[in-house]
């Protein structure tokens, strides 16, 4: 009885009187790829002439449940409220459908939440980074990405990032077979082997420590050198490569162990001087709180449209902040221009930032996101204009199609030399 009673309700009222006559009128998403990866943007409109908000709820690799997600079963709890009631409304969307937590409902709230943070901003007729205390920094330094088939082709690439102002450098070489990872894909070493092409954990220990041995010796020593495993390591193995990286002073090893063996970090952490980066493929604040008040990380990877958006994580850049560790929130190009807009609000705004992975997204994209930051000379600012500062050309956006993520299909091929499946 109490179901169909709540059924017949045409809108969830306001749980208690709003400051202001305002209500939230529509919500939908946006799906746009114009870098071939599907973004994925909520907007939020209200009854207000010119007033809505975006937001980032990109999960590329299943954009369509996000959508699903946000246009069948969350829109329908926010028709009708009052948009400045940023906690209630996103403490509902994770509440209401009782199993909590997730990629899926996580980024679908993201976007909820990002959108009602721009409103938020543009009512106050503030950048959202004054909502959230105002500027600790003047900018925020990022960190680029240099790869290649051989050892000489990575530094070669790294070299050319230094020369054009970058200070902070991932490093990636390629390694034999199909599953590497943030390289060029080499041929197999292992013709006799069940899986020829496969990736094999030994070959990359033995090779990445070379790769720095070198790179110290070719760039510059104030240039700050990063690595991502890629959640691909056992425990030993982990702790093996932090130490054997030691001598070349990286200023972080990145994604070390796989979820499932977070629990292990402690000790690989007390046992190198390397400093460990984690979090990218938390899918909750909850585990991003454990992996920070467990001691099991120095910087924390999260990408906060997968842990619940802008309200999620700037509670975890406050913990960061009190347990000494620093923020390095995942960037790479799937994420929005959006959900890049809310990292740099959180950079510019906390003392507990480490470092920014950026992106330099093609001009397609700067043309269906008016007001996309750039990145000069490796600094990233943010917009001063009221809320995000960014805006979506529907027009421009519905020329660049999303399709299904490739993702998958590579995948499927990463799997060790005896054939095994392997985490991408």
């Amino acid at each position: 009885m109490a179901i169909e009673a709540a059924e017949n309700i045409p809108t969830f009222a306001d749980p208690w009187p709003a400051r202001e006559n305002i209500k939230i009128t529509g919500v939908r998403t946006i799906v746009t790829a114009p870098e071939g990866i599907p973004l994925v943007v909520v907007r939020l409109d209200t009854d207000v002439d010119g007033l809505y908000g975006l937001g980032c709820a990109t999960f590329t690799q299943r954009w369509k449940a996000v959508r699903t997600m946000v246009d069948d079963h969350l829109a329908r709890l926010l028709i009708g409220r009052y948009p400045g009631d940023i906690g209630d409304l996103v403490r509902l969307c994770g509440y209401a459908g009782y199993w909590r937590n997730g990629p899926v409902i996580n980024n679908a709230i993201s976007g909820i939440d990002q959108a009602l943070w721009d409103i938020a901003g543009k009512r106050a007729g503030l950048p959202v980074y004054e909502l959230l205390g105002g500027k600790v920094r003047a900018a925020v330094d990022t960190y680029t990405h240099a790869a290649g088939a051989t050892v000489e082709e990575t530094l070669e690439q790294a070299q050319s990032f230094v020369e054009q102002g970058w200070r902070f450098i991932r490093l990636q070489q390629a390694t034999p077979g199909s599953g590497g990872y943030g390289a060029p894909q080499v041929e197999g070493e292992y013709p006799n082997a069940p899986y020829p092409t496969g990736w094999s954990a030994r070959d990359y220990l033995r090779r990445t420590p070379q790769l720095f041995e070198r790179a110290r010796d070719v760039l510059p020593d104030h240039i700050e050198l990063l690595h991502d495993v890629h959640s691909r390591l056992t425990p030993k193995d982990a702790l093996w490569l932090a130490q054997a990286l030691e001598p070349y002073r990286l200023f972080f090893l990145e994604d070390i162990l796989p979820p499932e063996h977070w629990d292990r970090l402690p000790e690989i952490r007390s046992a190198t001087s390397t400093p460990i980066a984690v979090g990218e493929l938390t899918t909750s604040i909850t585990e991003a709180i454990q992996l920070i008040r467990d001691g099991g990380v120095d910087l924390i990877r999260s990408h906060i449209s997968d842990i619940g958006g802008l309200t999620a994580a700037r509670k975890l850049a406050a913990l960061a902040e009190v347990c000494g560790v620093r923020t390095a929130w995942h960037g790479p190009g799937d994420t929005s221009p959006i959900g890049a807009a809310a990292n740099v609000a959180l950079d510019i705004s906390s003392v507990a930032f480490g470092i920014q992975e950026g992106h330099v997204y093609n001009e397609a994209t700067h043309e269906v996101f008016p007001g996309t930051l750039r990145i000069v000379d490796g600094w990233l600012r943010p917009n001063d204009t009221p809320g995000w500062g960014i805006e979506i050309d529907e027009e421009a956006a519905a020329r660049f199609v999303p399709e299904l993520s490739g993702h998958d299909a590579w995948a499927a091929g990463v799997r060790r030399p005896d054939g095994a499946l392997e985490a991408p």
